[in-house]
């Protein structure tokens, strides 16, 4: 179904159907016809690929990556959307829909099961609530995929295509640069959305790295102490990795010193290395 990003025929749609959009789930359907075949194209849809779609909305960008990947698994956790994929996408036999939340479903197992002998891309559309969370998950769970593509609200832009070392850096910013090579492909205005949301939008693709950066013995806790330092921005980061993780000041400043940091120093000013070397010097003290 080609004409997705056609206004009366989306309304006519979601009327014919009865679907109403919830704010809950952060709804905004595109209808931009623009944006999905560039979506599509740049994040890796084409032959020898398979492609995990998480959000389907009415299908527009699912659409476009059916035309191109030889296999398309789409995650959507609206359960009111399965009759109106079953009709917007019936000319695909390369679709399969699977109701559920992502944070849920063994991606692990899915890319076994449904992608063998294919390449493995992701691609999604983002509510603001749950970008983090789920760009999260997708690199610490280490999936045989060479590519994840988002399109999230650009505040959240900024702060995932942040250099580790800078102002608008975070914990996700952290695990973004680690697993991966972030880039970003192109902005979204909010009028390409239907209902249009108050702020802008853009793409980001981020590049699978083969190799993560050396240095770090145990992930889980490298991740649980990054997290920890960034919980309380405002905060130095003894007194956040303190705080967060119930470890006494002392052993934290200690940790800090063995890695040559001012014990005033703020985790937005570390670079990957500094933050490697203070957390391994960490789980040594305690």
């Amino acid at each position: 179904m080609d004409n997705l990003s056609n206004i009366s025929v989306v309304k006519e749609l979601l009327s014919r159907h009865g679907f109403t959009f919830s704010k809950a789930l952060g709804q905004n359907f595109l209808v931009n016809p623009t944006v999905c075949p560039k979506i599509a194209e740049m994040g890796n849809a084409k032959p020898g690929f398979g492609v995990i779609e998480i959000g389907t909305g009415i299908g527009v960008l699912t659409n476009e990556l059916c035309k191109r990947a030889d296999k398309v698994v789409a995650i959507e956790i609206d359960e009111r959307l399965k009759p109106v994929l079953e009709e917007t996408l019936a000319e695909y036999d390369n679709f399969k829909l699977i109701i559920s939340d992502v944070l849920k479903v063994d991606l692990h197992k899915l890319i076994k099961d449904e992608f063998e002998g294919l390449d493995v891309a992701v691609c999604a559309n983002l509510p603001y609530y749950i970008t983090s969370p789920i760009i999260m998950s997708l690199l610490e769970s280490r999936l045989p995929i060479k590519s994840v593509t988002v399109m999230v609200q650009k505040e959240a832009g900024t702060r995932l295509l942040a250099k580790v070392g800078s102002r608008d850096m975070g914990a996700v910013t952290v695990a973004v640069n680690y697993f991966s090579e972030p880039r970003l492909l192109f902005n979204v205005s909010r009028g390409s959305f239907m209902p249009s949301p108050n702020v802008d939008s853009c793409v980001i693709r981020f590049d699978i790295r083969e190799n993560t950066p050396s240095g770090v013995t145990d992930e889980q806790f490298f991740f649980k102490t990054v997290r920890a330092a960034f919980s309380q921005r405002r905060k130095t980061l003894c007194n956040s990795v303190s705080s967060a993780m119930g470890i006494d000041k002392p052993t934290v400043f200690k940790a800090i010193e063995e890695c040559g940091l001012p014990q005033s120093c703020r985790p937005e000013s570390l670079t990957m290395e500094q933050l490697i070397s203070f957390c391994e010097s960490l789980k040594k003290l305690i």
